[in-house]
């Protein structure tokens, strides 16, 4: 029997770095088991050059990103998704659209490698630590026997994903992590 594909949505805010990344590094890693999206709850209009460079770097996809609304997947014809997980803590912390089919929503903060200042390798060098960071929880996350899991565990599972190395500090309260 073949495990069926699974729809993932990584959500931030302005939709240019992290969850840009958390969707290259799936769309690849989780290539035949999971279809990978990304959207900000304002997003900025334009994907960040270093995230596709660092992607690039890494021999991941760089075509076919763009900044969009979360809006987006909440549409009826947007595909359901499986999976809901927020990046950053602020749109974490934001009132989220209601996901058609309720997926599982978890909360996996990292700090904001665009918000960092300072020189271009400065820069470049938290855009790396923030793939790495998604990288080790994706790569946890698609080897989780999915099929085999009920959704509590399947909840706990990713939400404990979430406290992996390189968690931001400003976690949010559970209230805020349960969809809207």
């Amino acid at each position: 029997m073949t495990e069926r594909t699974y729809n993932v949505l990584f959500l931030c805010t302005g939709n240019t770095a992290r969850s840009i990344l958390a969707e290259g590094i799936l769309r690849k890693d989780g290539a035949g088991r999971f279809n990978a999206f990304s959207a900000g709850s304002q997003p900025k209009g334009a994907v960040n050059p270093l995230a596709l460079k660092v992607l690039k770097a890494h021999d991941y996809p760089t075509d076919g990103y763009r900044s969009k609304n979360w809006d987006e997947y909440a549409q009826p014809n947007a595909p359901v998704m499986d999976f809901v997980i927020t990046v950053c803590d602020s749109a974490a912390g934001e009132a989220c659209p209601i996901w058609p089919g309720h997926p599982s929503v978890a909360h996996w903060g990292i700090e904001d490698p665009a918000a960092v200042q300072g020189s271009d390798t400065d820069r470049e060098r938290a855009f790396e630590q923030a793939f790495r960071f998604l990288k080790n929880r994706i790569n946890t996350f698609v080897s989780l026997p999915l099929a085999s899991l009920d959704q509590f565990s399947i909840g706990a599972r990713l939400r404990e994903i979430g406290h992996l190395e390189g968690a931001s500090t400003g976690m949010p309260t559970e209230k805020a992590r349960q969809p809207k």
